[in-house]
């Protein structure tokens, strides 16, 4: 039952991905553009990390310990890169977003 909570888990960080990709390239904004990219690293690196966790439950070997802390070390590291940057370019997004809809 874990493994199907991280499946779904990983399936939804992956659909949030997509989605703030395809929101990135549809945005003309520039600022907005490096504020979606922010997002969508959160979302990858959630990606990223809760695929290391499952595979660290499903498989018991050394290789697979390895490979897993690498996935959620690179996973969360991406995510808080991404957390700094969407918190940096928060307020001048919606500063942008104001002058564009002026």
């Amino acid at each position: 039952m874990p493994n199907f909570f991280f499946v779904v888990a990983i399936v939804i960080a992956f659909v949030f991905y997509l989605l703030y990709k395809v929101q990135y390239v549809r945005s003309r904004r520039p600022v907005e553009r490096k504020w979606l990219s922010a997002k969508s690293s959160m979302a990858l690196g959630l990606f990223v990390g809760l695929f290391g966790i499952n595979t660290l439950l499903i498989q018991q070997t050394t290789v697979a310990y390895i490979i897993a802390a690498v996935f959620i070390l690179y996973g969360f590291a991406s995510m808080i890169a991404g957390y700094k940057m969407y918190k940096h370019y928060l307020p001048f997004a919606q500063s942008e977003a104001d002058e564009m809809d002026r």
